[in-house]
């Protein structure tokens, strides 16, 4: 008799211990969006627990999605653009160098009114930010 209800204690005791730990565990991915401060923490909440119901199989997507945001870098994306703006006025600088170079070298290359059509034009003299090719 008291076999069965010692069984009967263990029985009941296993499935709470099983329903609070899947509800618990249900909750991880909200928890992690709460503290990582995500703008989608609500919509990750109410996921968990339409989660339930899917026996958690779109749990693991749950997680990645509150893992992807963090409030000091956002999603991610920002470095990447920022990066890429910085290249683009790095590009912007050195084409601009190029297109005033080249404004100089037309200046000297420019024969003049008085030269005659088949005489060479005048050498083009080192400017100071470029480098002598003999050094």
């Amino acid at each position: 008799m008291f076999l069965d209800y010692f069984a009967l204690a263990l029985l009941l005791f296993v499935a709470i211990t099983l329903f609070y730990g899947i509800i618990a565990i249900h909750d991880i991915p909200y928890e992690l969006a709460k503290e990582r401060n995500h703008p989608q923490q609500d919509a990750i909440h109410v996921a968990g627990w339409v989660s339930l119901f899917t026996l958690h199989a779109i749990w693991p997507f749950l997680w990645i999605w509150a893992t992807l945001y963090r409030e000091d870098r956002g999603w991610g994306f920002q470095q990447e653009v920022h990066k890429a703006e910085h290249d683009l006025v790095d590009l912007r600088n050195g084409l601009s160098a190029l297109t005033q170079r080249l404004d100089r070298l037309e200046l000297f290359a420019e024969p003049s009114p008085n030269s005659k059509s088949d005489s060479k034009p005048s050498p083009v003299p080192p400017s100071a930010d470029q480098p002598n090719a003999r050094n």
